[in-house]
């Protein structure tokens, strides 16, 4: 199994999931990409076992996954100040994994989601991969 997440800015998003991660699953199975390498670097600190930063590392990385799991915005091109190529969003878009998103209300609004804590929803997504 083939976990990949996908943060950027300071990654602290990411961080958080790797973090719940690590408690589960494998470490050899999580993959960690960010869109710059503070973020890779935090994810890599939380235990992930591999790190990348950049576009075509999104791209190589989401040939094969299993599961991609990050904030909403890895889906949409332009998203965190831009960080997220068209290319990146296209290659999220594209693969055959599944995708777990983790909602982020500060420049959208997803019909429907409760309103939770950041900690809550990355437990849901966490306990959304199944083995």
């Amino acid at each position: 199994m083939k976990i990949v997440v996908i943060d950027g800015q300071g990654g602290s998003i990411g961080k958080a999931i790797v973090e719940q991660l690590v408690k589960k699953f494998d470490v050899e199975s999580i993959f960690c990409i960010g869109t710059n390498s503070v973020a890779t670097a935090n994810m890599l600190k939380a235990g992930a076992k591999y790190g990348a930063s950049g576009e075509n590392p999104v791209v190589v990385a989401c040939r094969d996954a299993d599961y991609i799991i990050g904030p909403i915005g890895i889906i949409m091109a332009d998203s965190m100040l831009g960080e997220i190529s068209p290319l990146m969003a296209q290659a999220v878009g594209a693969s055959n994994a599944h995708k777990i998103l983790v909602p982020i209300n500060k420049c959208l609004t997803v019909a429907g989601v409760q309103n939770l804590t950041l900690s809550d929803y990355i437990k849901i997504a966490v306990d959304s991969i199944q083995v």
